[in-house]
């Protein structure tokens, strides 16, 4: 009788331990936050089309090239061989050049990207913390690193909805 009591007791204390401290432990989906909030959906809304425009901008350049490429083709039995050699190598710089356009471009896209994404995580932060402070939580994850937990620990629409408020856009330039 005595060695139930035991065992009872100890399961009590520590199924009211295991409670506190599951009720101390939040989720986050950064990555909605990041792709949901007004600042980041604003912020890869503008990269979007940033980048669409210049895309269209090199294809009309490609096309240009393609199109010179295709004369220089055709005038080659009719151009002495000295200028066809000449042209050649204009148009290969101006290949290289588009590839560089090409790769400056998406280098840009991306840094513009990283730099909204720091600019969010760092608006994020503080905001996390107080609502740790004020909601008496000791540990928020990331919901990716998670396997499986109940939805009521999802603390990401308050955490959004902070976000919001606090932060109505990220100036990428």
């Amino acid at each position: 009788m005595k060695s139930i009591k035991i065992i009872l007791t100890t399961l009590l204390l520590l199924f009211s331990f295991q409670t506190s401290l599951f009720s101390e432990i939040r989720f986050v989906d950064f990555k909605y936050i990041l792709n949901e909030s007004k600042a980041g959906k604003g912020a890869q809304i503008s990269l979007k089309k940033e980048l669409d425009n210049g895309i269209k901008s090199l294809k009309n350049k490609e096309k240009a090239i393609q199109d010179e490429e295709k004369k220089i083709i055709q005038q080659k039995k009719l151009v002495e061989p000295e200028e066809y050699k000449k042209q050649v190598p204009e148009l290969r710089k101006k290949v290289s050049s588009l590839q560089s356009q090409r790769n400056k471009l998406l280098d840009n896209i991306a840094k513009k990207r990283s730099k909204a994404r720091t600019t969010l995580l760092k608006t994020l932060n503080p905001i996390i913390k107080d609502y740790m402070q004020e909601k008496n939580i000791r540990l928020v994850l990331d919901k990716k690193s998670i396997l499986l937990a109940d939805e009521k620990l999802n603390i990401t629409k308050e955490i959004t909805d902070l976000l919001n408020k606090k932060l109505k856009s990220i100036q990428l330039n």
